[in-house]
């Protein structure tokens, strides 16, 4: 029986790969237990599934090839999946996430919690705007969401049997998989580590894609931004009944000539950028309604190669 499972999402990290695997690897031989490696290939375009059916050829490693590039989000969920028997552990390819702190994750988790994460104490390799990014997201959803959001916790982290089943029932097709984690609750505690700059290769996380992870943690787990909308709306309908009683009062005791047309631009730009806003808000949360109506499947997995396959 398979007591810990490494799930190893990968997209386009040859160039990183055959050092993590060798690390990898060394890790599973000090843990004292049954485990495993399992790839997940995301639909890359270099040689990286070539390196991961290689790997196989070692009874302890598993592969799997999505049938395109889905996503982190949904190449995580294939791979927790896949997951049957025992616990699992979570880590990228890129080596920022040592595998050498798998044995403190599986040491609090043989005392009994169910989610071990890693909280990042340092993030080296990373510059004072991603920095100062990242822990502006992190404090905003805590401040927005009803589930507590670990702050500066990526994806690395052990989960055990139960929260595994558990986070197989959820089955939403946006996914944000950090708040997921949290969103399950059973026993869980930190483990703190200096992440690491990239071994090699190139992020494939640009201010833009971080951008779009961020709305999709805050619309995921929280209705502050609609509430945001109504509020906004509120008091701009508040400021245009003021500012209106005043210009009608001053009418009605000095007169007013034809005048005001700087100010009545900048009344009507204001309500309708107030009202786009409002209703980008509303889109957000209505398209995230209709991919969900829609029931497609999550992933889709192209060749599963191994010893279980």
């Amino acid at each position: 029986m398979t007591e810990l499972t490494i799930v190893v999402p990968a997209y386009n990290e040859s160039s990183v790969l055959d050092a993590f695997h060798a690390r990898a690897l060394a890790v599973l031989d000090t843990l004292g237990m049954e485990g495993r490696l399992l790839y997940v290939d995301d639909g890359s375009r270099d040689n990286t599934w070539e390196l991961i059916r290689g790997y196989c050829a070692d009874p302890r490693v598993t592969g799997l090839c999505l049938s395109r590039n889905f996503g982190k989000e949904a190449a995580l969920t294939a791979g927790l999946d896949a997951v049957t028997e025992g616990a699992a552990v979570v880590i990228d390819a890129d080596l920022q996430d040592p595998p050498e702190l798998i044995p403190a994750l599986v040491e609090q988790w043989r005392a009994g919690y169910d989610v071990v994460y890693a909280t990042r104490s340092a993030r080296a390799g990373e510059s004072r705007l991603k920095r100062f990014t990242a822990a502006a997201f992190y404090r905003t959803m805590e401040r927005l969401s009803n589930t507590p959001l670990p702050r500066d916790t990526g994806d690395f982290r052990l989960l055990s049997r139960r929260s595994l089943d558990a986070l197989g029932t959820l089955r939403e097709r946006q996914r944000f998989m950090k708040g997921l984690f949290a969103w399950i609750g059973f026993r869980q505690t930190a483990i703190r580590y200096q992440r690491d700059p990239r071994f090699a290769g190139d992020t494939k996380w640009n201010y833009w894609r971080l951008t779009q992870l961020a709305i999709e943690g805050i619309t995921s787990f929280s209705s502050a931004p609609l509430r945001l909308a109504t509020w906004i709306g509120v008091a701009a309908a508040a400021v245009s009944f003021i500012y209106g009683t005043w210009v009608f009062t001053k009418a009605l005791i000095w007169g007013d000539p034809v005048r005001g047309y700087p100010t009545l631009m900048v009344v009507i730009l204001f309500l309708g950028g107030v009202q786009l806003l409002a209703l980008g808000v509303i889109g957000e949360y209505l398209g995230r309604n209709y991919t969900e109506t829609k029931q497609r499947p999550l992933y889709f997995v192209q060749e599963r190669v191994g010893s279980d396959r």
